[in-house]
């Protein structure tokens, strides 16, 4: 039986939505996660907000815990001068989260598998920085890149690896999430395919079938929290990044 882990990552084309020029443009598999998973959020958090009780249900339950947790994110991160950037950051994160949990239903597509969606998403983030920090600082923004208490020597060296490393921001912040979402999806479908494999062996095969499933198992629960784990590495990063837009001295 041929094992392919890549098949999952596919882009189909559902249906055409039209033409540029010789490129079609096409509703895709990805395009309907992204639009599900924009539907659950907002699911989420209409059914927290609609008729809030002192006592909260189920939906305002979580639609408060989340809230609050983003919220002294931002605050312990950037400031309360950062909260200016909550609905950004939220939606960040919830979109990151969701769509990372919706892709671990076998079957389903995985959104942020694809490095195009997380470059566009640590785009956004780098733009928002650099935008903000030019139009709330001027030319002070500069002083980000330039350390207090660096001898004169060594000064050149150290405002290039700064700006160095701040034009790499973009790429580190989208690979790390790209590339976690997509070697744990790998795992698993690789794991998943020996059962069948083994199974079709006979009662010997059955007995050695258990391992790969038991492997499945814990790797699922893993992604579980990877699928957080990674929305809220993705969070954190952008609330230091914005805090350098706030605060551009070291």
């Amino acid at each position: 039986m041929k094992i392919d882990p890549i098949h999952q990552f596919n882009i189909e084309p559902l249906f055409t939505i039209g033409h540029i020029g010789n490129h079609t443009i096409a509703f895709t598999n990805s395009s309907l996660y992204m639009f599900l998973s924009v539907a659950v959020i907002s699911i989420l958090m209409i059914g927290g907000v609609a008729g809030r009780q002192l006592v909260p249900g189920r939906f305002q339950s979580m639609a408060e815990l989340t809230y609050e947790f983003v919220a002294s994110t931002v605050r312990n991160t950037a400031g309360a001068e950062g909260m200016k950037f909550f609905p950004l950051i939220f939606s960040l994160f919830m979109f990151i989260c969701i769509s990372n949990l919706v892709g671990i239903i076998p079957y389903t597509f995985t959104v942020s598998s694809h490095i195009i969606v997380t470059a566009a998403l640590a785009l956004l983030v780098f733009f928002t920085v650099l935008i903000y920090g030019f139009y709330k600082n001027g030319l002070k923004f500069f002083k980000l890149f330039v350390p207090s208490g660096i001898p004169i020597v060594i000064l050149p060296l150290v405002v290039f690896i700064e700006v160095f490393s701040f034009f790499l921001r973009p790429i580190s912040h989208s690979v790390r999430l790209f590339a976690n979402m997509l070697a744990g999806h790998i795992a698993l479908t690789v794991f998943a395919s020996f059962i069948p494999v083994l199974a079709g062996l006979g009662i010997a095969g059955y007995a050695g079938a258990v391992l790969p499933l038991g492997m499945v198992i814990a790797l699922t629960a893993l992604e579980l929290l990877v699928a957080f784990l990674q929305a809220y590495v993705f969070t954190i990063l952008t609330c230091i990044y914005l805090n350098d837009a706030i605060h551009p001295g070291h």
